[in-house]
């Protein structure tokens, strides 16, 4: 399952964590994906969205 807002389309990141000493190790940001039930085209639909829209 891929972690993807179907209402914004944001997916996960990805970077660099960097300690004090400067070693770089892999780091991937995840969205805060949640199953909510919205209205799409007049019909209620299980949607995968990313928190931020679901509160704005």
């Amino acid at each position: 399952m891929a972690n993807l807002c179907e209402v914004c389309g944001k997916s996960t990141s990805s970077g660099m964590n960097v300690s004090h000493s400067h070693i770089r190790t892999r780091k991937t940001w995840k969205p805060n994906i949640q199953r909510v039930r919205a209205v799409v085209d007049g019909a209620t639909k299980k949607v995968k969205s990313f928190c931020r829209p679901i509160t704005a």
